[in-house]
Parts: C-alpha cells; structure tokens; sequence
C-alpha cells in the first residue's frame, strides 16, 4: 500500500480528537495554562494515546515540536541503558523555544523493573526541563512511585458512532464505495481500535469495487457473524448434521482458525435468546473448548464436540 492512513488523517489538534472528551478537556486546561505534568496515559490499543501525546507537542511547540519531542517504545527498548543513555541525554539538553521539553515512552509496561527505577530518579533530576508521558496498556504494571508522580489519564475503547464517523470521512476523502453493512463490519472486527478499524478499511479498499460486509469479513479472516448465529441455532434445534455442516464450511472453504471461530461463537452466544441458566452453562463450556484449542488439541474435533454440547443443551 502506498500509504498508512492512520498516519494520514492523525488528528493535529486535542479539539480534533474523537471519543476521548473526558481526557481532551483535562488536557486541554494545561495546554491553555501553558504547563503540563508528568502524564500516564493507560488504555487498551488504538484509542489515541500517541495521537494525544503528539497533539500535545504540536500545541506547545508549534512547528518546532520535532526538536522537542522524543518518542521511544519501551517494548524494544526496554533495558535500563536506554533510561541511562537515551532518555538521559535528550532530557539533560535545554528546550528549544519552549520551557520544557517531553519524553513519549510508549509501552512503558514492558520497561523491566530496574528500567523503572532508573526512571523514577531521572523523572525527579529533570523536572526543570523535561516532562515525560507514559503510555502503557496496563497501568498496574507501572511501579508505585512512577503512579504517584504522574497524573493519570484512562482512555477507552472508542464508541461505534464516534469510529463510523471518522470511517466515513476518510472514505469520502479517498473516494471509496462502501455501504452500511461494511461499516458495521468493521467496527464488530475492530472493537473500538481505531487504527485496526482504518487499517481494516484500507485493506478492503485495495479490492476492486464496492466494499461491502462479505469483503470486509475477507480481507481480515473473520468469521461471519450471521453465519456462526445460525450454525448456533441449528445445534440448540437439535440439527447437528447442519451445524456441522456449517462448522466443515466456515474451517476449510474459509480457512479459518479455530480459535477465531470460537471467539465469534463466545460473542454470538451472549446474545443468544435462549434462558440464562442454560446461556451461563453453554459459556462455561466455551471456556473449556478455548482452552483445549489453546493447548494445540485439533481444532475441528473440539468445535464439534461443542456443538454436540450445545445440541444437548437445547434438547434438554
């Protein structure tokens, strides 16, 4: 592909940042303030923490922000040199046109321990003229003492309407075709990842012609939700022979994997219209199928003994 639209269409500005408005107007007071502290930004992947961290820059620092922005991921770099060295030596260094400058570590999570520590000490000595932000996905991972010198900031998953929004805006930028049933698709296969959600569009956009939901369930290899509810329905009524037909159908036509079949049939069976008691069992062995395949037993031989589960449920 010629291009990455997720970097495309980043959002430049904090006002432009969709379904985060409880950390956008908090941030937005210190950037109005012209101070910032050290931050932690926790939250699952692709909800616009290195978006939010690079608006901050451009805002504080106009186009000179490249000078004072340093953005490092801690998942590579995750030793305690690059503390000692890296971060050391851009932070010991005076801003340029500005009163601080600021450090992005994404994925502080994976800093080992020491790293962490070495961390907290230079958080400290450089104070005067380095602020730091912290992106991880789990917030419990960082140690005590780096929590309580920041301010904590916790971003969501973004919502459906805000996603299809910005879907639809970058599909009339680059003049794509795609009709109702697509967008819906891929924001079921992106749960609230935007940059999944316009990688996903992007994709689908390198076929020819209109997208549509079978091309987007395609192009990602996910299950058709549509079909496993109706492979579902066919083992509670009993009809094995069907489901299993439908089962044969979604591993070896669509050459899916076994464990993306049994996380579509985890999420179509909460939804199922059936009695709770016998949902709460029905998910009880979903678990323990997920764990078989999981531990490299053959998938087909554990979606079928599932589905002979289900068939007995609903008999009984």
């Amino acid at each position: 592909m010629e291009e990455i639209w997720t970097e495309k269409y980043r959002p430049r500005y904090l006002k432009d940042l969709a379904g985060q408005q409880h950390v956008v107007k908090r941030l937005e007071s210190f950037v109005k303030n012209k101070s910032l502290p050290h931050c932690l930004f926790a939250g699952p992947a692709g909800v616009g923490k290195t978006t939010c961290a690079l608006c901050i820059a451009q805002e504080f620092f106009g186009n000179s922000w490249k000078s004072n922005f340093l953005e490092l991921n801690a998942s590579d770099e995750r030793g305690i040199d690059t503390i000692r060295v890296k971060v050391k030596d851009f932070a010991r260094t005076m801003p340029i046109g500005g009163s601080f400058k600021i450090i992005y570590l994404d994925e502080a999570d994976s800093l080992t321990k020491d790293a962490q520590h070495a961390l907290r000490r230079t958080m400290e000595s450089y104070a005067a003229t380095c602020r730091f932000i912290l992106a991880c996905n789990y917030s419990s991972k960082i140690i005590p003492p780096i929590q309580s010198r920041t301010v904590i900031f916790r971003f969501h998953p973004l919502g459906k309407e805000d996603m299809e929004n910005c879907l639809k805006k970058i599909a009339k930028e680059e003049k794509l075709k795609a009709d109702d049933g697509s967008y819906k698709a891929i924001l079921h296969v992106a749960e609230g990842d935007m940059r999944k959600a316009i990688n996903i569009l992007q994709t689908s956009a390198a076929l020819d012609g209109k997208i549509t939901e079978k091309e987007v369930f395609a192009a990602t290899s996910h299950a058709d939700p549509e079909r496993v509810k109706r492979m579902l329905s066919l083992a509670i009524e009993g009809k094995f022979k069907e489901a299993r037909k439908e089962l044969t159908s979604l591993l070896f036509e669509e050459s899916l994997a076994g464990e993306d079949v049994i996380k579509e049939i985890y999420s179509q069976t909460v939804k199922l219209d059936i009695d709770d008691k016998k949902k709460l069992q029905l998910i009880e062995k979903i678990g323990e199928y997920e764990f078989r395949l999981t531990e490299g037993s053959n998938a087909q031989i554990q979606l079928e003994a599932l589905l002979a589960q289900m068939a007995l449920a609903g008999k009984n």
